[in-house]
């Protein structure tokens, strides 16, 4: 099966070649401008594609910056291992399909106290259940994170199927970010 089956079938293969950069000990890459701009938002983006050759889908993150950037992990199998400064080659199209989120033990937690909530949230579609998660986790603030769970629910029982507002082109991962915006590498977030 074709890397690209899984791509939405009018969508344009990006291809770039990227340097592993390391943010708060986490290997990521920048989508250089040119890639970014191909892609159909400035927020989240499913994709799937090949990294060196090897197949993969995840969802890249935007950057606060216009821009996007891909964690390297376990959706991105053999790339989480490149060393910082290494080159790696992306051929990426957008998904027909959104992968599901890695869903938080205390938001599963509470999901699975509230079958209501757990309902509504499993007829949600997987891009709706990766903003939720990604509201839920926007935050370092343990007291925050606890209260946007429990609000989270609350807005799952009364139907609600995506979180309150907020910037969906920021970056919103609280280990590396700062005010919405993924930093310049010399300005990393301590982790």
């Amino acid at each position: 099966m074709d890397a690209f089956s899984a791509a939405k079938p009018d969508a344009a293969v990006i291809e770039f070649d990227a340097q592993v950069e390391m943010l708060a000990d986490r290997p990521i890459v920048r989508l250089p401008a040119a890639a970014s701009a191909e892609l159909p938002s400035r927020g989240q983006v499913a994709v799937v594609g090949t990294i060196d050759g090897a197949r993969f889908s995840t969802v890249v993150e935007p950057d606060g910056r216009r821009g996007h950037w891909v964690p390297l992990d376990e959706r991105t199998t053999g790339a989480a291992d490149a060393e910082p400064g290494a080159t790696i080659s992306f051929a990426i199209a957008p998904a027909t399909e959104w992968p599901e989120p890695d869903v938080p033990d205390d938001l599963g937690d509470a999901l699975a106290s509230a079958p209501d909530a757990a309902e509504v949230w499993s007829s949600t579609t997987p891009m709706a259940r990766w903003e939720w998660v990604r509201w839920i986790g926007a935050t370092r603030n343990p007291a925050t994170r606890a209260k946007r769970v429990e609000v989270g629910i609350s807005k799952l029982q009364s139907g609600k199927r995506r979180p309150c507002c907020f910037d969906l082109a920021s970056c919103t991962d609280p280990e590396l970010a700062r005010s919405g915006k993924l930093p310049d590498i010399d300005h990393a977030p301590a982790g």
